[in-house]
Formats: C-alpha cells, sequence, structure tokens
C-alpha cells in the first residue's frame, strides 16, 4: 500500500484553501475547485 497520502501537499502563494465540514474548496487564479469526503476515510488540516 501506497504511503504517499501521509505526506504534506506545499500550497502555492495565492492560492487559498478552505475546509468547511466535509468541502474542501481550493481558490487560485485559474479558478475554484471543491471536494467534498467522508469523515471516516481522510483527514484534512490547513
Amino acid at each position: 500500500m501506497s504511503r504517499v497520502g501521509k505526506y504534506p501537499i506545499n500550497i502555492p502563494e495565492g492560492v487559498n484553501v478552505d475546509i468547511k465540514s466535509n468541502v474542501v474548496t481550493v481558490k487560485g487564479k485559474l479558478g475554484e475547485l471543491c471536494c467534498s469526503y467522508d469523515d471516516s476515510h481522510i483527514s484534512a488540516k490547513v
């Protein structure tokens, strides 16, 4: 099984990441991306 998911992700300048309940929203100069996830499998923090 891969352990890549345990490493932190570097967020470049000019990119905003917002985490509310089960939705992660990433906004940058090229647009916006929203993704929902299940609490039992993934943990996210900034």
